[in-house]
């Protein structure tokens, strides 16, 4: 669990990044970059859910 909150928290702060760039720099390539940061931490938060509500039945 402690691993996948890891991997969370980074693929958050790659998005950060990228989405900070985007806007404040005006990096286009950063969109892309940003909006598959996003499709990540979507696939991990249903894994942290997942685990989650396995945890709450022990």
């Amino acid at each position: 669990m402690k691993e996948l909150v890891a991997k969370i928290n980074s693929e958050f702060q790659t998005f950060t990044t990228e989405n900070q760039s985007l806007i404040e720099k005006g990096v286009k390539a950063a969109g892309p970059r940003a909006r598959k940061a996003t499709l990540e931490l979507e696939k991990l938060l249903k894994e942290f859910r997942k685990l989650s509500i396995e945890e709450a039945k022990k």
